[in-house]
């Protein structure tokens, strides 16, 4: 934006909105993305060689895409083509790409913008494909969705995607100061509101100009409260099935297994106040304690079935306090994935093995012939033996003993790690004495095998 131009409130000017008069007349007056668009910066040293590459502009609403993309053609003197993916059509797209090679014939380039390319079908996407690998067009695409969700990998293999980041506090303090500059009015806001005004803005610079529009006819300064009565609080950016869905669940998931209860509390809230199904975030956590907490704390997984289940019965507000304890008690849990890497492991041992026999001593032998033939000769009753285990081998004749789960000291797993480190020890004096030809096992027979 250039502050030194004196026409910027000519009377032409007055119905236009303050945030398209505003707008940055240059790339070095486009806020918050200079790391794109810096001397240094990717975009910047394309625009100092004046060779643009096609691009996919990838960033939240109000950062900026559409006013980037305008300056750089502007900057590299490419014919700007905007069309947008909600309203436009192949046979728009083909009168673009008809008078595109037209101006190629001559010498002049053209940049077709698209504003929320992702909008259109891959069938539609490909149909730039030959324009774009000639160069009879710099295709920007602009998106606020992942590009690698959205658009053809044969688009993305001919683009390069920049991501246009959020606007923070004091770029949007910026903003606000240019917006009183160019008004010669400051803000009916105390310091508090001024604040609070940021905050709803959310990161979108064209929401904060238009909520600074509301305010530009109140006469008496306003606090906080007085603010929020007056503009309506912008709703939180969460696509319940799109990508701000799998970047909280992944933040809440990952401050839980980091025992940081007060993040995991954080996100949650997020997550609802977006609209996100409680009933998926308790799926979740019954997930969690079973994949990250498992045995080092039993309790885990029926505090988050119970979690469930009080929502199910209360639903919101009240049930979503019940989810709030799980999540600080998963949280504040010992953790340990030894049952889910072990289990991992079982697969890959089965796979690996194919359709081995169990051993003869564990198979049932309701028959005389499979008696006969050795099936439960040498079975031990576990329950019977010293300590209530015999330290007999249960995987598959001639396959040596693997160690799947491997149990951790964290929690209640550190007892469990005890008694394993014990029947090793007893398994490697049976398997001691066996190959000794003795035999110190005593006690009586196993009873009557009952099929189990």
């Amino acid at each position: 934006m250039n502050q030194e131009t004196p026409s910027l409130f000519e009377p032409d000017d007055a119905g236009r909105p303050l945030a398209d008069r505003l707008r940055p007349k240059t790339l070095e007056d486009v806020l918050g993305q200079e790391h794109l668009l810096g001397d240094d910066g990717p975009i910047g040293r394309m625009v100092a060689e004046r060779r643009l590459v096609s691009m996919v502009l990838w960033g939240p609403p109000g950062c900026g895409k559409t006013t980037i993309a305008r300056l750089l053609a502007e900057r590299t003197d490419l014919v700007f083509e905007p069309v947008s993916a909600t309203f436009s059509g192949v046979a728009e797209l083909r009168k673009i790409f008809q008078a595109a090679t037209k101006r190629r014939e001559v010498g002049q380039g053209t940049m077709l913008f698209v504003d929320e390319i992702h909008r259109f079908n891959r069938a539609q996407q490909d149909s730039f494909l030959p324009y774009v690998e000639d160069g009879t067009v710099v295709l920007v695409g602009a998106t606020t969705e992942n590009p690698s969700f959205e658009l053809n990998s044969a688009l993305l293999s001919r683009a390069q995607v920049f991501v246009l980041r959020r606007l923070d506090e004091a770029t949007l303090t910026t903003l606000i100061e240019r917006a009183e500059e160019a008004t010669g009015k400051a803000l009916p806001l105390d310091e508090q509101a001024r604040h609070a005004l940021v905050a709803m803005a959310d990161g979108d610079g064209r929401y904060l100009l238009n909520l600074i529009e509301q305010l530009q006819t109140v006469t008496e300064t306003l606090d906080t409260a007085g603010l929020t009565e007056l503009v309506q609080q912008r709703a939180p950016i969460y696509d319940k099935s799109q990508e701000g869905h799998y970047n909280l669940i992944s933040a809440l998931h990952k401050s839980m297994r980091g025992s940081d209860p007060d993040a995991a509390l954080y996100w949650l809230a997020r997550m609802l106040d977006g609209g996100e199904d409680p009933l998926y975030i308790a799926r979740r956590l019954v997930r969690f304690a079973n994949e990250d907490i498992a045995i080092a704390d039993p309790q885990a997984i029926q505090q988050a079935l119970a979690a469930w289940d009080v929502y199910e019965r209360l639903g919101s507000p009240e049930g979503e306090l019940a989810i709030a304890q799980a999540v600080v008690y998963l949280a504040t849990a010992p953790k340990s994935i030894a049952v889910y890497r072990g289990f991992n492991a079982a697969h890959r041992l089965a796979k690996q093995t194919g359709s081995l026999m169990p051993p003869a001593h564990v198979l049932n032998a309701p028959t005389k012939l499979m008696k006969n033939l050795g099936y439960g000769e040498g079975y031990e009753y576990d329950p019977d033996r010293p300590g209530g285990f015999s330290g007999a081998d249960y995987f598959p004749d001639g396959m040596e003993r693997q160690r799947v789960y491997r149990p951790t000291t964290n929690g209640y797993e550190r007892h469990i790690a005890e008694r394993v480190a014990e029947w090793d020890r007893i398994r490697a004096h049976r398997r001691d004495q066996d190959d000794r030809g003795g035999d110190d096992r005593g006690g009586d027979d196993p009873p009557a095998d009952r099929g189990d």
